[in-house]
């Protein structure tokens, strides 16, 4: 009787765990996979409007997260701009030439015609920013493409920072009008 007792009891406990086991191994949705609990059929759900991220960037090496938060709301407020928010400088247009230069002109080209020397080897050309449709566009078309990469075009926001992405933008204003520069407006 005693023997039956113990095993019933190990087959009690042994259920017990497997209840509880359970309750860590739920069900989960692989990043970016389908789901039919979401209207839009994603798994992957967008941050809440105005969620600073505590565990990223400055922040991510304070335990408390206070420090560095300046920084971080410096960057969100960068982020959010519709328009360059930097005042444009010689300063600020040699930081886009330089991050430019390294980024940009090896597709772009170094006067931002398509043609650069991976363009010449291949890779597809993307667009002057000469064309009238991207001499029109806003200043916030471009940061937006550095940040989230537009057809073959990778995203850079993981490479520079918003300043550096608002620097070029300027430096890319500056080759427009570069090319389009009248002879009355150089005196």
């Amino acid at each position: 009787m005693r023997k039956l007792l113990l095993l019933m009891s190990f087959i009690g406990l042994w259920g017990c765990e497997k209840l509880a086991r359970n309750m860590y191994d739920q069900p989960r949705y692989n990043p970016m996979r389908e789901s039919r609990l979401f209207p839009d059929g994603a798994s992957a759900r967008p941050p809440v409007p105005g969620t600073l991220a505590a565990a990223s960037g400055v922040v991510a090496g304070t335990s408390s997260g206070r420090i560095g938060s300046e920084e971080e709301l410096e960057r969100a407020k960068l982020e959010a701009a519709t328009s360059n928010p930097y005042p444009v400088t010689m300063a600020l247009l040699r930081r886009g030439q330089e991050r430019f230069n390294v980024y940009c002109a090896p597709c772009h080209s170094p006067v931002g015609d398509g043609d650069g020397m991976v363009a010449r080897r291949g890779f597809p050309h993307p667009p002057s920013y000469h064309v009238e449709r991207l001499r029109q566009a806003p200043d916030r078309h471009f940061y937006d493409v550095m940040t989230q990469g537009y057809g073959v075009m990778r995203p850079y926001a993981d490479r520079l920072a918003p300043d550096e992405r608002w620097a070029i933008v300027a430096y890319i204003r500056a080759l427009q009008l570069s090319q389009y520069a009248r002879a009355e407006d150089l005196k």
